[in-house]
């Protein structure tokens, strides 16, 4: 039986529908039964055959409570560990530690006990070092530097991936991939969801910063395919681009037929936006609307190189243009 964490969330939902195309014995970890509900809408997406959902098991459990989490291993042979808090609100740090690291750290030591055949851990270009400049591409080998003022995110996801390379030196075959920006369909108040929906509503700002971008399909089938080959012990990073977040906007606009956004962004006015944000959120005590690292992320020029799971599994990535085309065709609009 295979095993899925986080299976309610953007890659959790489309790998579980790939999943129940091949295989029978499915359990998935959720929270809420309101959060079935969006997994419904992304297997709406792919075919109407309800059946395909009803192959999936249903856990409901907390995967840093270790009780619950031992029943969910009964009969597993694999692992897709997709569950993860994602966040750059420094509020949110110690509870990004508790999921992330500790909550990670309990999946692999009850994978470690039932002697699982492989283990699949969805990881982040967040924790792949960086390059020397920004014309070089930043590839698998890329060291990341603690000494860095990384964000709580990066860091609690390379926590993460420390333990599951633990599990990988006590007998526990593992894959990790790190993928760029995600881009995909079903959650547009989350994540990447967030700039079809923004750009959408109409917002006017860009910045022209650049990173790795890839569709959703792109990260669940490589996964699987990963899952099946004779590959162990070795990360993967996908992505299918390196784009600016201007490109990104103005390809979103244009699928959506919409005014493209039209403020470029300076950086030294995000760094005072990022600041006054975070004084609001002292006084009012809400979320800030942009963090230091979000905002650094904006204007960063970072590319990604995907070389070497095109190497290994001869892999092709569907362009972003398209991706974000076909996602915009099933935005829920008025």
């Amino acid at each position: 039986m295979i095993l899925v964490t986080g299976g309610t969330g953007l890659v959790g939902s489309h790998l579980l529908y790939h999943l129940c195309v091949e295989n029978d014995k499915i359990r998935a970890i959720y929270r809420t039964k309101s959060s079935l509900e969006k997994v419904k809408k992304v297997f709406s997406y792919y075919t109407s055959d309800a059946s395909l959902f009803d192959k999936i098991e249903w856990f409901k459990a907390d995967i840093t409570k270790v009780p619950v989490m031992i029943l969910a291993f009964k009969g597993i042979k694999q692992v897709y560990h997709c569950a993860a808090f994602i966040s750059f609100n420094p509020k949110d740090y110690r509870e990004m530690r508790k999921v992330n690291i500790h909550g990670t750290a309990i999946i692999v030591n009850l994978a470690i006990d039932a002697k699982i055949d492989k283990f699949c851990f969805v990881s982040s270009i967040a924790a792949v070092g960086e390059a020397k400049n920004e014309e070089e591409m930043i590839t698998e080998e890329c060291e990341w530097n603690k000494e860095l003022d990384n964000s709580g995110y990066s860091i609690t996801k390379f926590g993460a991936e420390m333990e599951v390379w633990r599990a990988s030196q006590e007998g526990v075959d593992v894959v990790i991939v790190n993928p760029g920006v995600i881009l995909g369909s079903g959650f547009w108040t989350a994540g990447s969801g967030k700039l079809f929906s923004q750009v959408y509503n109409g917002f006017k700002y860009y910045t022209e910063g650049v990173t790795g971008f890839v569709g959703v399909k792109d990260v669940v089938q490589p996964m699987i395919k990963l899952m099946n080959a004779d590959v162990k012990n070795e990360r993967f990073i996908l992505v299918a681009e390196n784009k600016s977040f201007k490109d990104i906007f103005f390809t979103i606009a244009s699928a959506f037929g919409k005014k493209r956004p039209s403020i470029a962004t300076k950086p030294w006015q995000t760094a005072v936006f990022w600041r006054v944000a975070w004084l609001i959120s002292k006084i009012t005590g809400k979320a800030p609307l942009l963090s230091k690292y979000s905002a650094r992320s904006a204007h960063a020029i970072s590319k990604y190189s995907s070389k070497k799971i095109q190497k290994e599994l001869g892999y092709k990535f569907e362009i972003v243009d398209n991706v974000i085309q076909k996602i915009c065709e099933v935005y829920p609009k008025p």
